[in-house]
């Protein structure tokens, strides 16, 4: 090869390594570079020709033998350029860089899987400090590995606007911070350049890209062309200002072309249109703007263009832009040009960004209702360019939290510093200010960590969402992001809660919804995707039905609020500028979402107040049981966090390890958590929760009240020592959540849910807002059917079974019975319960499941009272929380046609099969319930049967039966502690109670004790103040002081009916006024009492050691050597009302109210005690001051007054007793009764 000889004859002698380095240079340009390969290389050639340059362009006047040696001289001429402009960049001054090897542009995309950097001129401590630097910058990135490549080609124009670079083998998208328009259709040599084999989320390897990280070395630079003149009279020498080019728009001349000279003021994205692409950008110049449109070929331009530069556009026609009312704008042509650099540079730099804005004085706002004031607005000297000035926020007319805010449009330069959410177009900058692009079309390159970005007319909004940075920057179409600096770190690792798809900017562009809605649902998403999708080092990308989730669940909880359609036409060239940005809501009590594991790590302390005057024995029965709820919605009572919640799962049947086998579980991909679930019955009143259909069933529980039950067993000496564990002998917690089904969004439906919405809607009679609220959910279920599909299940659809319809009459509770199938030695003990059920119908066979359908006809049989006791045990008791009585289920057994396995003795089979002779079925763990509401029953079957009959708590202490059923609202909660020896059946939690007394109430006041005796069956949760419960078949008893109370039995069934508001817990109805004389008649508990205070019996004054109970003074009287004390008080009462007489004690605080002593005297009464420990006062003569004092009191005319009192009887109640009196000669014998004995458990404030 003569040429490569000559070549290397250039450079005179050489080493070894250095002649084999050139050889294979000059190969490289030989087959990727040199005409003589085609494709690029040969266009090159041909532009370069025209040009003016030697490179062998193909002459048809010139023979195939001279056109090959013209080649060869073109490639040792491009060999030489090459060489010469390595070693210009190269770092090494006396030799050649010859651990750099050429590669063609499919060897890169081919065989470069990792992002690299290649820098020419970088010796091995320069790259080292860079890398560092960057590292520093980005703490937890990795710098670019340095890679040793050299790369050569032509830089051409790509599809839609792109820059490629281009030789032989192909070519590869560039991004190039502010390019010449002259270097387009060169050939370069790139001495400084990063590498990114696919988009920052890690998907899309074909999307590999350059980044131009320096100017590229133009090789063999062709000669300028003639800038004075150009077609049609519009060149450089006649080009027009823009104050000269606004009069042509004004004065449109058909076949006009102008040139014209401005500074750049802003750039509009890149639209693509009805398969047309476009952008625009404004010349300024003082006050005067003139708009002007890039299309077709010249798209390539909307990266040679940036904010501050002056250009010069040539052969620009006028046009008439009907989708911006008809306005004129400028528009290029097949013949423009854009020239930059021919004159000055333009040398405006961003000196002040948004820290100017968020320093300084503070701005005071009027009519502001945030505590937080916001950043001051620019001042006139800042270079924060602001069209629109913040507006007065307004009150929204409902929440009074709201306001309604304008934004500021700005000017920003600065540094991403992390991505958010990639596809939701969110990311931070220089780790404080959000960056939201949804608003604009997506870029082709997304924006990575360490990208330094410049903003222009982008809009500031301040605290549009709690869950992202305060400070949040907004691009609309009317504002231009450049970046001015590449990332020196490899990309974005992907990120679960980022979708890279851009659902959510597609959703946002066919439904315009406000910025602070769009926020808020990109968090959301990311927080679904979190509690929804598991987590694992394999998980795939995260799917579209999570975001599809999220906007359909922030359409429910949002009101409807946005501009309308956008207008891209005028939202990009409307002086003054107008968007969906201008305007945005801020609310601080927007929802936040929790996955179930983040609600369960939301404890609190459970410990109460110290109290100083609680003895060993009050401090430890008090701990021994504490509870505490707490509500998704801190507006409503104690609040879980200060922004209500929500909470996303699937509700499950509780399964063999839920702690809660008596209700419904929630569950996520984080956690389950128990549910007391209750709904609204056809007649507005509330029932537990019956209804199979929301089983399997994705939600979200938009109001709910977490309940946290602790049980302690300790020894605590003392209130002050509640903060040593050494003292706790065990402990367990039980967490589950209260809320209505009233109250969850269905995200997406189960199958039976389905129906269940369907038939709801065509019940008759039915009201309008449940019609519209379903047709409002029915067309969101085809968009969530993905969700359903994924994790919901529900096989068996086509299977053939055996039905039954039941009518659940009773059920027992869940308790622990020896089934003798025992496993793991647990001695054959399983859960289990029974329910007695009416038989509606007969066994039916279908060749597929009905589930939830429609009652057949014969399904229907004539009316019979027919029984069947259905049992359950182990698996099958899992559906107790949705088996309720009045209702009617479809018992379904499937894989089988036989109708002998639903069959009791009594039950009439078809098709001739054998009855048995135990009326008791048990249930399979197969077998399903599903609950067959009022529109999908037969009318006949509904009225078939009443339900049985329920007490009212008046009614049973009234009534004489043994065995009743009734409910009532729970009013106060005791745990009994266990006797020694039986601290609980190990599947109960080993809890420190054996048993809970209950005390219910009515509204008529009336209260009744029940006792439950947990030591044989799962704990029950939901028995808490306020909550109103069902009690079926519990015993009547009557105590020995002639008191009436309630006790479970083995049938016997607890279930909560409805929640009471436990955070604000309403007092109790209170308790029957009655007189004296006929309380004392009655087995009435509790009354409340109005007399006259006729004399202090007793009164007793004491500190008292806490741990043993002692009299205490400077030390404990008993020696046990504790250092903490409590006061007490007590005081015996005779009180008269007229009717007959009472003896009621007090204690605590009800006795200084009595004795009618103001807070200092009480405290100078306490003092004097101490020092003698106790004092006690009778009727007498003493010689003590202080008990003097005392007796003094209690005769004197203070106390002597009207009190209003509620008392508890005392269970030492004494019997009638014969009693003689003498008057006179004669004696008279009569039966006398005793006072009543009393205990106050509240005092009216005493009336004069």
């Amino acid at each position: 090869m003569g040429s490569l000889q000559v070549f290397l004859d250039r450079f005179g002698p050489s080493s070894q390594a250095e002649s084999g380095w050139l050889q294979n240079l000059f190969t490289f340009v030989h087959q990727h570079l040199s005409p003589c390969a085609g494709g690029p290389a040969h266009c090159a050639a041909v532009d370069q020709s025209a040009a003016g340059e030697p490179i062998c362009g193909p002459a048809h006047s010139i023979n195939q033998s001279a056109s090959g040696a013209s080649c060869d001289q073109g490639v040792c001429e491009l060999s030489v350029c090459v060489v010469e402009k390595i070693q210009e960049q190269s770092c090494l001054s006396s030799s050649r860089p010859v651990s750099y090897r050429p590669l063609s542009v499919s060897e890169l995309l081919s065989q470069q899987h990792l992002a690299c950097v290649s820098n020419l001129s970088w010796s091995t401590n320069q790259h080292r400090a860079w890398a560092g630097e960057a590292e520093l910058s980005l703490p937890g990135q990795r710098a670019l590995p340095r890679v040793s490549l050299l790369l050569i080609g032509w830089l051409r124009e790509g599809r839609g606007g792109e820059w490629r670079l281009a030789d032989g083998s192909g070519s590869v998208r560039c991004e190039l911070t502010c390019p010449s328009p002259l270097w387009m259709n060169r050939l370069v040599f790139l001495p400084h350049w990063n590498y990114i084999p696919h988009d920052a989320s890690g998907r899309d390897q074909e999307r590999g890209h350059l980044e131009l990280i320096g100017s590229p070395e133009l090789l063999r630079p062709r000669a300028e062309q003639g800038l004075a003149a150009g077609p049609g009279g519009a060149g450089l020498d006649g080009a027009l200002s823009v104050r000269e080019a606004a009069g042509v728009l004004r004065n449109r001349v058909r076949g006009q072309r102008v040139s014209v000279v401005g500074q750049v003021g802003s750039v509009r994205p890149l639209l693509e249109v009805a398969g047309s692409s476009f952008f625009f950008f404004c010349l300024v110049e003082d006050e005067q703007t003139v708009p002007v449109l890039v299309k077709d070929s010249n798209l390539w331009w909307s990266q040679c263009v940036c904010v501050g530069l002056r250009v010069c556009v040539t052969a620009l026609r006028v046009c008439v832009l009907r989708g911006w009312r008809g306005n004129n704008v400028l528009c290029v042509t097949d013949r423009s040009q854009i020239h930059t650099g021919y004159t000055q540079h333009h040398t405006h730099t961003l000196k002040q960004t948004l820290e100017h804005t968020l320093s300084g004085t503070t701005h005071s706002q009027p009519h502001t209702h945030s505590e937080e004031s916001e950043p001051p607005p620019p001042s006139p000297d800042d270079h924060l360019q602001m069209d629109q000035e913040e507006a007065e926020p307004e009150e929204d007319p409902v929440q009074s939290g709201v306001r309604i805010k304008r934004s500021r449009v700005i000017s920003y330069q600065g540094t991403v510093t992390e991505v958010v959410s990639e596809g939701a177009g969110l990311y931070v900058l220089d780790r404080k200010v959000g960056l939201c692009l949804a608003y604009q079309p997506p870029g082709r390159r997304k924006l990575r960590p360490g990208d330094q970005v410049e903003l222009h007319h982008v809009h500031f909004l301040y605290r549009p969402c709690p869950d992202l940075p305060p400070s949040m920057l907004c691009c609309c179409l009317g504002s231009s992001l450049r970046v001015t600096a590449f990332s020196r770190v490899g990309g974005a690792s992907c990120d679960r809660s980022c979708p890279g798809d851009g659902v959510l900017p597609r959703l946002l562009l066919q439904n315009n919804r406000g910025v602070d809605q769009y926020l808020w649902t990109c968090h959301l998403a990311s927080q679904l995707a979190h509690s929804l999708v598991p987590a694992g080092p394999h998980h795939p990308p995260l799917p579209q039905c999570v975001c599809l989730l999220s906007w359909k669940l922030s359409e429910t909880l949002w009101t409807p609020r946005g501009p309308g359609p956008r207008d891209i036409y005028s939202e990009m060239l409307d002086q003054p500028h107008s968007c969906p940005l201008d305007q945005y809501q801020v609310d601080p009590c927007v929802p936040q979402l929790l996955s179930v594991s983040e609600l369960l790590q939301s404890l609190s302390s459970l410990l109460p107040p110290g109290g100083s005057g609680l003895s060993r024995s009050q401090v430890n029965s008090a701990l021994s049981w504490s509870c505490r709820t707490l509500t998704s919605d801190p507006g409503t009572g104690d609040g879980l966090r200060p922004r209500p919640l929500l909470l996303v799962g699937v509700l499950q049947l509780p399964s063999e390890r839920s702690e809660f086998r008596q209700t419904l579980q929630l569950r996520d991909a984080t956690a389950a958590v128990g549910c007391v679930a209750t709904e609204t019955r056809e007649d507005g009143g509330q029932r537990a929760a019956f209804n199979t259909a929301w089983i399997g069933s994705l939600v979200c529980v938009r109001r709910f009240a977490m309940v946290t039950e602790r049980f302690l067993q300790s020894e605590f000496p003392s209130c002050q020592h509640l903060d040593q564990d050494r003292f706790i002998s065990h402990r367990s917690g039980r967490v589950y959540l209260q809320f209505s089904l009233d109250h969850l969004v269905i995200l997406c439906p189960s199958v039976t849910m389905v129906t269940h919405l369907r038939m709801k809607g065509a019940e008759p009679g039915s009201d309008e807002e449940e019609s519209s609220a379903m047709k409002k959910r029915r067309p969101d279920e085809a968009v969530s059917s993905s969700v359903t599909m994924t994790t919901l299940p529900e096989g068996g659809a086509s299977l053939p079974c055996v039905t039954m319809v039941i009518k659940v009459e009773s059920k027992g509770g869940v308790a622990w019975r020896n089934t003798g199938m025992g496993r793991d030695g647990e001695a054959g003990l399983e859960l289990g319960f029974s329910a007695t059920a009416l038989l509606i119908g007969p066994v039916v066979s279908w060749g597929r499941d009905p589930r939830n359908e429609p009652m057949m006809e014969r399904e229907a049989g004539p009316e019979r009272e027919e029984k069947v006791l259905l049992v359950f045990s182990g698996v099958a008791a899992r559906w107790f929380p949705v088996l309720q009585p009045s209702s009617v289920y479809r018992l379904t057994a499937l894989n089988t046609q036989d109708p002998s396995v639903l069959i009791g003795s009594s039950v009439p089979g078809q098709r001739g099969a054998e009855l048995h002779s135990d009326s008791s079925l048990q249930v399979r763990s197969d077998w399903r319930f599903h609950t067959l509401t009022r529109p999908l029953l037969l009318l006949h079957t509904w009225t078939q049967t009443p339900p049985p009959p329920v007490l009212t708590v008046s009614q049973v202490l009234d009534c004489r039966s043994e065995v009743v059923s009734f409910q009532g609202r729970i009013s106060e909660r005791v745990g009994l502690m266990a006797r020694k020896g039986r601290a609980g059946h190990a599947h109960t939690g080993r809890h420190a109670h054996s048993g809970v007394r209950l005390t219910m109430c009515d509204q008529s006041g009336r209260s009744l004790c029940v006792y439950l005796d947990l030591s044989h069956a799962p704990y029950t949760p939901g028995l808490l103040p306020g909550n109103e419960v069902l009690l079926s078949r519990f015993l009547r008893k009557i105590s020995r002081s002639g008191g009436v109370y309630c006790s479970l039995s083995p049938v016997s069934c607890v279930t909560v009916t409805s929640l009471g508001d436990s955070c604000r817990l309403a007092p109790p109805p209170p308790a029957p006024s009655m007189h004296l004389a006929q309380w004392a008649s009655s087995r009435c508990v509790q009354a409340q009492v109005r007399g006259h205070l006729v004399c202090v019996l007793h009164l007793q004054l004491q500190w008292s050691c806490c741990r043993c109970g002692s009299v205490y003074t400077q030390v404990c009287s008993s020696r046990c050597g504790s250092s903490s004390s409590g006061f007490r008080s007590t005081a015996k009462l005779v009180m008269d009302d007229g009717t007959a007489e009472a003896h009621v004690w007090l204690s605590g605080q009800p006795v200084q109210t009595v004795l009618g002593l103001a807070d200092s005297q009480w405290e100078g009464l306490q003092s004097a005690v101490r020092v003698r420990g106790h004092i006690q006062g009778t009727p007498g003569d003493p010689e003590d001051v202080l008990l003097r004092f005392l007796l003094s009191l209690c005769s004197s005319d203070v106390i002597s007054r009207q009190l209003s009192l509620t008392c508890r009887k005392r269970t030492n109640q004494s019997s009638a007793e014969l009693r003689r009196f003498s008057r006179g000669d004669r004696d008279f014998l009569t039966r006398l009764a005793p006072p009543l004995q009393l205990t106050c458990t509240h005092l009216d404030p005493p009336t004069c």
